[in-house]
């Protein structure tokens, strides 16, 4: 345990990173943490510890923060920071990860607003223990949009046929007739999305729809129709994979999965 002077406590935040049982603090050795300039460590409070560490104040404080979380580079060491942390710690047992950029004034105050909570993390802690997070998502696949028809000039003393493979009119059925098929396929592909989720939440102790994500500029003709977390006796793990293969092979969805993670998607829920 890192005891640092009166000085320098006016000067430091308790960050946390997570709430666990027991572990050895040596799980986290190697790993530099949020801030790098003190070690992670131990935080006991009651029968439950708190892996933290202290980060300067002044690089934390909300100020700060907003700058940090605006760079993308910084984010995402930030984000990888922590998840680091929280991963050594599920290596040696059930975890209950914080979000990012959980501060406290001081270890006192940590230790108050833990305690007061302490009832919720012991049921999160049982409910996740011997368990892990996998993501599935599922995306349908859009027709893209109708080439412009280049109208040619009729010939002289002819009227202009609106209704000709080169009139106003064949284009804009043509555009409607896509427009059609794609809705269909959209349709189709939401049915598919109800499909996986039914066959996986049978597998699954617990499951939760998220928000699907805009569609990604480097991929126009894929928009996400599921985004979804499922919570996994890790004995069932290698069902998922198998159901995830049959679901792709009798719908022929785009299906990805990814996992095993941390529950993050199972913590905050319960209690709340």
């Amino acid at each position: 345990m890192t005891v640092l002077g009166p000085a320098l406590q006016e000067h430091t935040a308790t960050y946390v990173f997570a709430v666990c049982g027991h572990v050895d603090h040596s799980a986290f050795a190697a790993l530099p943490g949020i801030g790098e300039s003190f070690p992670v460590r131990l935080l006991p409070f009651g029968a439950l510890t708190a892996v933290v560490q202290h980060v300067e104040a002044a690089h934390f404080n909300e100020d700060a923060w907003r700058v940090r979380l605006s760079d993308e580079r910084e984010l995402e060491r930030c984000a990888r920071a922590h998840h680091d942390v929280v991963s050594a710690a599920a290596l040696r047992g059930p975890t209950a990860p914080l979000p990012l950029a959980t501060l406290y004034r001081s270890d006192e105050r940590a230790r108050q607003a833990l305690r007061q909570d302490a009832e919720r993390f012991h049921t999160v802690l049982r409910r996740i223990a011997g368990r892990v997070e996998w993501a599935v998502k599922v995306y349908a696949h859009t027709a893209p949009a109708p080439a412009p028809v280049l109208a040619t000039a009729p010939p002289a003393g002819e009227g202009h046929d609106r209704s000709s493979p080169c009139g106003g009119r064949a284009y804009l059925d043509r555009k409607r007739g896509l427009q059609k098929r794609r809705e269909q396929r959209h349709d189709e592909a939401l049915r598919t999305a109800e499909t996986v989720d039914s066959a996986l939440r049978t597998v699954a102790a617990a499951s939760r729809r998220l928000r699907t994500h805009a569609q990604e500029p480097q991929e126009p003709g894929r928009t996400q129709v599921l985004n979804a977390a499922y919570l996994v006796d890790e004995e069932r793990v290698d069902e998922v994979a198998r159901t995830i293969a049959g679901l792709r092979r009798s719908t022929g969805a785009d299906i990805e999965m990814s996992g095993p993670w941390v529950p993050y998607s199972f913590v905050g829920e319960v209690g709340a």
